[in-house]
């Protein structure tokens, strides 16, 4: 057994604070990983606050993990030791069903096993996710990273980059495309850049016009104040594609009337309550809602090598593990551009 530090949610109320626990000897397909880097994302603050359904407590979050491979197993061929490495938000999956079979094993019919939060397979043993020290995960749910790009912003690229990459991907947006992206946060800064390099004609949807000169900063074309309605009667029937990255409750019926004819509305944000949208809002223009939950293995490599093919990573702000409370009370209010990585070598210490 590995010791590692880690700083973990004890419960639904309390603050994160430090905690140790023991990784298994590495198997014959898995590599370790010494994390160098730990992105924050909001899904950690729902499942650490119980938000999103009973956790498993105490829970180390973390699910967007670069670092450096320390071993490898007797049976690993695609990794060796001192390469850089990736973990997201995935550890395991039943890799016999259908969508596993695709290369979509994020969308098991089991039920991927999340990186924190999740039994390993077969077992009551607790997943422990990237606010810790060390890793161990098999090859096959392990991602090459490539030393080309600044790590830190990497980290984030294994959850909000492939939750916008992947639908974008999917829905073969570029050349000769009208994108708006709905909200610039964690996953509306990496749908913008995505958007614009891959050759679409951007717009960023904002009720807030002090996100202006970051959106054109990132890539976007153009800005769109949608608190203002006179913008948005003059935005109807524009867009091809709308990315939708709003968490928080919002009238979906407002953004699909910016769809022309077989216009998609992409959903990557989840609000607490449902949305109700009149059926004609998408009949008589034959548009369309789609949801998309990350990407496969193959597919966020596939990311991730673009990434380092046309120079892009997300805009961080990198902390100290023992930030990590007040970092949570700042993205509650919005305040980062746009997503906070942790140096897990301040936890090393």
């Amino acid at each position: 057994m590995t010791a590692i530090k880690a700083y973990a949610a004890y419960d639904a109320e309390t603050p994160l604070k430090p905690f140790s626990f023991e990784r298994k000897e590495i198997g014959a397909q898995q590599v370790q990983i010494e994390i160098l880097y730990s992105g924050v994302c909001h899904s950690d603050i729902h499942t650490a606050k119980g938000d999103w359904g009973p956790a498993i407590y105490p829970l180390v979050p973390g699910h967007e993990i670069v670092g450096k491979i320390t071993a490898v197993g007797s049976g690993v061929t695609k990794f060796k030791v001192g390469e850089l490495a990736g973990v997201g938000c995935f550890v395991d999956s039943c890799r016999t069903c259908h969508s596993c079979k695709a290369g979509d094993e994020q969308l098991c019919d089991e039920g991927m096993t999340g990186t924190y939060n999740s039994y390993e397979r077969g077992t009551k043993t607790p997943t422990y996710g990237g606010y810790s020290t060390s890793i161990t995960v098999d090859e096959d749910y392990t991602l090459h990273i490539s030393d080309k790009l600044e790590l830190s912003g990497v980290a984030p690229l294994l959850c909000a980059g492939i939750t916008t990459y992947s639908p974008l991907r999917y829905l073969k947006v570029g050349k000769g495309h009208k994108v708006g992206v709905l909200g610039l946060g964690g996953l509306g800064h990496m749908a913008v850049k995505f958007a614009a390099s891959f050759g679409a004609e951007v717009t960023m949807l904002s009720h807030s016009p002090s996100k202006e000169a970051d959106a054109k900063k990132l890539g976007a074309h153009r800005f769109a104040l949608t608190s203002d309605p006179e913008v948005m009667k003059s935005l109807a029937n524009e867009f091809d594609v709308i990315l939708n990255t709003v968490s928080a409750d919002h009238d979906y019926n407002a953004y699909l009337n910016l769809l022309n004819t077989n216009g998609t509305m992409i959903v990557v944000g989840i609000p607490s309550t449902p949305a109700v949208i009149p059926a004609a809002t998408l009949v008589m223009k034959r548009r369309s809602i789609m949801g998309s939950l990350i990407g496969g293995i193959a597919e966020t490599q596939e990311m991730l090598d673009y990434c380092a093919e046309h120079n892009i990573t997300s805009d961080v702000e990198v902390i100290n593990m023992d930030y990590i409370n007040e970092a949570y009370e700042r993205m509650n209010k919005s305040d980062v551009k746009y997503r906070f990585v942790i140096d897990m070598a301040s936890l090393k210490q």
